[in-house]
């Protein structure tokens, strides 16, 4: 049986990617347990209103190819469009929570899977906190992408890492905003180098699943032209993506596995844990005089 992974320790690149994968691998099937039980109501919430908001584009392509370009182009913006937008941020948290949850617990509990029950009390602890958390980041994001496009690459890593600071050490944006920068000072280039190898095998993945849907979206737009994709196409398209959703775990696992790295490598409490383990082990076994060895025998 090979040993479990341990999050406070120091990693190479190499050793983050690799422990990511080895990670999702062995918890599979309870991290796609507590994934779907978080998030599968916000999923299917999300596919139903996409559905509805790409049946109203075919009718808005309709209208433009008929010459009524602003009745078309005024009904982008409808009802089913901001519902996908708003249950879109909503999953996104509820996936961040769920999974930084179950590693949180799993550290916690000595490298031991979570019971939905216990991600459950992190979840609804964190819910509101990091939602709020969410959407100022975001808004701070997309004005650092907006001024030339470096400061949002610049930021992206510590923006990371916030939420995963905010439930590893239960504080507030404020500490999490200025403890990302200061774990990131001389470990900059690696983390982002990790972060961006770990989302392109997180939508390679979710791509490659998603391949049939793909196929039959270039199929059905090359048949229909101005017409649009078929519903049918429309549905089993938007089913099968929502549900390769589920690979956007392996970045989240990968962003915890930095924290910890860098964390390591400032405060080393990972490795002052395992001292005082073995501390505690030593102190198990009493020290013998050498006289009294059993069979010694007194002359």
């Amino acid at each position: 049986m090979s040993e479990k992974v341990e999050f406070k320790k120091l990693r190479e690149f190499g050793d983050i990617i690799n422990d990511t994968i080895r990670f999702f691998k062995e918890n599979f099937k309870p991290l796609i347990k507590v994934f779907f039980y978080f998030c599968g109501l916000f999923i299917v919430a999300g596919i139903i209103a996409s559905i509805s908001q790409q049946l109203g584009m075919k009718q808005v392509f309709r209208n433009i190819a008929g010459m009524n370009s602003y009745a078309g182009l005024q009904n982008i913006f409808t009802v089913s469009y901001f519902a996908v937008v708003f249950i879109a941020m909503i999953n996104y948290t509820a996936m961040n929570i769920s999974v930084i949850s179950f590693i949180a617990l799993y550290v916690e509990k000595g490298n031991v899977a979570p019971t939905v029950d216990e991600v459950w009390g992190y979840f609804k602890y964190y819910f509101l906190r990091v939602f709020g958390s969410g959407l100022l980041l975001g808004m701070f994001m997309t004005a650092c992408f907006c001024l030339c496009l470096i400061p949002g690459f610049y930021v992206f890593p510590a923006v990371s890492l916030m939420i995963p600071i905010m439930i590893f050490e239960n504080s507030s944006l404020g500490y999490a905003f200025s403890r990302s920068f200061k774990l990131l000072k001389e470990n900059w280039w690696m983390t982002a180098a990790t972060l961006f190898v770990l989302w392109i095998i997180a939508y390679a993945t979710s791509s490659l699943m998603s391949l049939p849907a793909i196929i039959l979206t270039a199929i059905s737009t090359l048949t229909n032209g101005i017409q649009g994709l078929s519903v049918g196409v429309i549905i089993f398209s938007t089913i099968l993506q929502s549900i390769c959703q589920f690979f956007l775990i392996v970045p989240l696992i990968g962003v915890s596995l930095c924290y910890f790295n860098l964390s390591e490598r400032q405060n080393s409490t990972g490795l002052m844990e395992r001292i005082q383990q073995m501390n505690q082990k030593n102190d198990a076994f009493p020290s013998r005089d050498e006289n009294s060895f059993p069979g010694k025998e007194e002359y």
